[in-house]
C-alpha cells in the first residue's frame, strides 16, 4: 500500500542513514585521536582500568626518578668511602714504617694527623641533596636513608602498599673520625696504632661494602620499576588506542554507506510523488 501521510521506506532509509553517521563519526574520532576509547562514554569499564593502570604508570616513572637520585646519592658516599679505606692504608703503612730503626716519629706522626684530617675532611663533605651516608646524623637529622622502592595495588580494590628501601648511614664520623689511632711516639706505639688502624681499615671495607650493595639494590629496582612502567604503558595501549589499519579501513566503508544511504533517503523521498502519476 502506497500512502501520502507515511512513507516507509524513507523512515528506514532515514535510521539507517543516522546509524551509518553515528559510526562515521566514531571512525573519524578514533582516526583523529588514536583511541578507540578516548572517554567513559565509550566503555565506562575499561576506561575507568585504563585510567587506573596511567596513574600507577605515572607513580612508578615518579619511583625511578627518586630511586636514581638516591642511586647517585648512596654512589657519592661509596666514593667518599673507597677515598676513607685508602687514606687509612696510606696510614698503616707509616706506621709500619715508624716500628723500624731510623724513622722520626714526630713527623710519622703529623703526616698520620694530616692523613686523619683529610679523611674528616670527607666524611663531613661527602653528602649529595644534603644526605651525608658516611656520618652520625647527617639524614635529615637522622641515620637511615628511606626511598620508595614501589607501590603494590590490591587486586579489586584501590589500596596500594609502599615498599621501601631502607640504607643505613656507615657511621664513619664516629667509628673511624671519633676513634683515631693511639699517637706514635716510639716503636711500641707504632706497633700499637698499626693493629688500631687495621680495625679501622676492617670498618672503612665493611661499611664500603654495604653502600656498594645497597647502591647495586637501589639500581636494580630503578630498572624493574622503568620497566614496570612501560609494560603498563603498552597494557594502557592496548585496552584503550584504536587500530589505525582497521579504523582507517572502517572510516572508507562507512563512507561509502553514507553515500549510499543518502541517496536510498533521496529516492524514497520520491516515491510519493510517483503516486501522482496516477490521477494523469
Amino acid at each position: 500500500m502506497s500512502s501520502i501521510l507515511t512513507n516507509n521506506g524513507a523512515i528506514v532509509a532515514l535510521q539507517t542513514l543516522k546509524n551509518v553517521n553515528a559510526s562515521l563519526n566514531k571512525a573519524q574520532a578514533e582516526v583523529a585521536t588514536g583511541k578507540s576509547i578516548a572517554s567513559a562514554q565509550d566503555n565506562a569499564a575499561i576506561w575507568a582500568i585504563s585510567k587506573v593502570m596511567e596513574t600507577d604508570q605515572s607513580a612508578f616513572k615518579s619511583i625511578q626518578s627518586s630511586l636514581n637520585v638516591a642511586g647517585a646519592t648512596v654512589k657519592t658516599a661509596e666514593t667518599g668511602a673507597d677515598l676513607v679505606v685508602k687514606y687509612l692504608t696510606d696510614m698503616k703503612i707509616l706506621a709500619n714504617n715508624a716500628g723500624t730503626d731510623g724513622f722520626e716519629f714526630d713527623k710519622v706522626q703529623t703526616q698520620i694527623e694530616d692523613k686523619m684530617a683529610q679523611i674528616t675532611s670527607i666524611v663531613s663533605g661527602t653528602q649529595l641533596n644534603g644526605v651525608n651516608l658516611l656520618s652520625t646524623d647527617g639524614i635529615d637529622g637522622g641515620s637511615t636513608f628511606t626511598v620508595i622502592a614501589s607501590l603494590d595495588r590490591t587486586v579489586g580494590s584501590a589500596t596500594t602498599t609502599v615498599n621501601s628501601i631502607v640504607v643505613n648511614s656507615v657511621d664513619f664520623e664516629a667509628d673511624i673520625v671519633g676513634a683515631a689511632p693511639t699517637p706514635i711516639t716510639d716503636q711500641a706505639t707504632a706497633e700499637t696504632a698499626v693493629g688500631e688502624i687495621e680495625a679501622l681499615i676492617d670498618l672503612a671495607i665493611n661499611g664500603t661494602a654495604a653502600l656498594g650493595s645497597a647502591g647495586a639494590r637501589i639500581a636494580d629496582q630503578a630498572n624493574f620499576v622503568g620497566k614496570l612502567a612501560d609494560s603498563l604503558k603498552v597494557g594502557i595501549g592496548s585496552l584503550v588506542d584504536a587500530d589505525m589499519e582497521e579504523a582507517s579501513a572502517r572510516l572508507q566503508a562507512l563512507q561509502t554507506q553514507q553515500q549510499l544511504g543518502i541517496q536510498a533517503l533521496s529516492i524514497a523521498n520520491q516515491a510519493p510523488s510517483a503516486i501522482l502519476s496516477l490521477f494523469r
